[in-house]
Parts: C-alpha cells; structure tokens; sequence
C-alpha cells in the first residue's frame, strides 16, 4: 500500500500548477475581510477555488497572527463516493498537494486507533476532494503543522465528539470542519435555508441535516464539542455559488464560521 497520497483533484478544483495555486491562494487570502479572533475551530466549505475558494479564504485568514503556534491540524470532511461507518483514517503518512508534502501526525492516529468507530480506508480518501482541497490553504498560512485528516461517513454526533475529544490539545491544535451547505436550490430559496443553517450553528443546535450541510454529521460533532468546551460559534462569511462564479437557478451554498474559546472569565 502506499504510504502517500496524491492529489485527486488537482487540476479540476484547484491549479495543478504550483505557482498558479500559491498565487491564487495568496489573492484570496489577502482579499479576505480581517476578523479579529482566534479560532480553536474552522468550519469551511470545500467546493473549486472558483466557487468556494473566497470564502474559505475568509476562515484562513483569522489564522495569520498566530499561525506559527498551531502545529497540528485535525480535518475532517464528509464522505463523497465511498460509503464508511464511522470515522476513517487514510492508512498512509503523508498527503501530496502541488505545494508539497504534508506528513501525517502518526502519534494523534494511534491515540484514536482504538474507538470503535475509527476505521482505517484508503479508499474513503483516494478521490475525496473535501479534505484534500483545504490542504493548499493550510499550506499557505501555516509554516509548519501535521494533519489527521478524517474521512467521515455513517456516525452520530457523539462518536465524531468522542474523537474530537481525544484530540483536542491546546493552542497548537486546530479542528477544521470541512463542509458545504445546502445544494442545487435556487438562489433565494437557498438564501433563506442556509441562513437558518448558520443559525442553528451559532445557537449550537443540532443535528444538521446532510441536505442542509454535507458535512452535517462533523459539524454537528464539533457542535457537540464546542458545548462541552464551551466555544463560541462566529459567522465569517456567508455567500453561495451564485455570489461567485456559478448561475442563480442552482446555487450551492458556502458559510465560513469561527468558534473560539471563552476567555472573559479566566483568572
């Protein structure tokens, strides 16, 4: 089996071409509008740079100021073609992007390796595209971080929080969701439901059904562990593929969202 993973979705959702990303990446990260917070956790969508790209650009760039002390990045996306009970691991150590190599944290893996809904699928994540093309905007903002990367399938909000404990950490760990909202509505009418979306996340109500979010079953995991944590939820960007590049008879909907700790009522 290999050990590394290539790109699936180089050159259909993101430029293959090295420099083309990088530069990509980079306007849409300098074009992001500033929010002044620190993340402990990301939600992002995770659909072509064209459509998504400026608004994940949103999420990553809260990260700038205190990049170099997160070293560790806990991803986890839904699954798109291959069917997983549970949470999978890729069984390899590192991922490939045009960007290079991103080597996976092997000790973080272990440390889950034994809950029953960890399983090990290379292929849940040989074509999965929503981990894969949040990778190039990591690499752009953060210098240096390994990755446990998640493929999520069939599991309940409890058992993705159950994972998401044990990984948890302190500064140097960021948890990032990887998720699109609704799809193929049109464009009021995807306007209105991704709005309410949105609002049960940031009142951190769930679950979040999978025809309002792909990712509903990890977002509502972290909505779970963001209780238990006591985070605060923070809308960044909300916009659908009709606002960027696409039609408004089918749009697909993108919300960039923050959750940071509570920090008044420390001593």
């Amino acid at each position: 089996m290999s050990t590394v993973r290539t790109p699936a979705v180089a050159g259909l959702f993101y430029p293959a071409d090295p420099r083309q990303l990088a530069d990509d990446v980079q306007e849409m990260l300098s074009q992001a509008l500033p929010h002044d917070l620190i993340p402990k956790a990301l939600i992002v969508p995770h659909a072509g740079y064209i459509y998504s790209g400026p608004i994940a650009a949103t999420a990553y760039a809260t990260l700038k100021p205190f990049a170099a002390s997160i070293r560790r990045v806990v991803l986890l996306g839904p699954t798109h073609r291959v069917a997983v009970r549970g949470l999978a691991l890729p069984g390899v150590e590192a991922f490939d992007t045009p960007l290079g190599r991103v080597m996976l944290d092997a000790a973080a893996a272990r440390s889950i390796a034994h809950l029953p809904q960890v399983t090990v699928s290379a292929q849940a994540h040989v074509l999965e595209h929503s981990l894969e093309v949040q990778l190039p905007f990591l690499q752009s903002v953060l210098p240096d971080f390994t990755l446990l990367p998640l493929a999520v399938g069939m599991a309940t909000p409890e058992e993705v929080a159950e994972v998401l404990e044990l990984l948890w950490g302190g500064e140097e760990t960021l948890v990032v969701i990887s998720s699109d909202l609704s799809h193929y509505l049109p464009y009021a009418i995807a306007q209105r439901v991704d709005h309410d979306t949105v609002q049960d996340i940031l009142k951190l109500r769930q679950p979040i059904e999978h025809d309002h979010a792909c990712g509903g079953t990890p977002i509502s995991g972290l909505i779970v562990a963001a209780r238990q944590h006591h985070l605060t939820p923070h809308l960044l960007d909300l916009r659908n593929s009709g606002d960027t590049a696409g039609s408004h008879d089918q749009v697909v909907g993108y919300a960039a969202l923050a959750f940071t700790e509570e920090t008044e009522y420390e001593h």
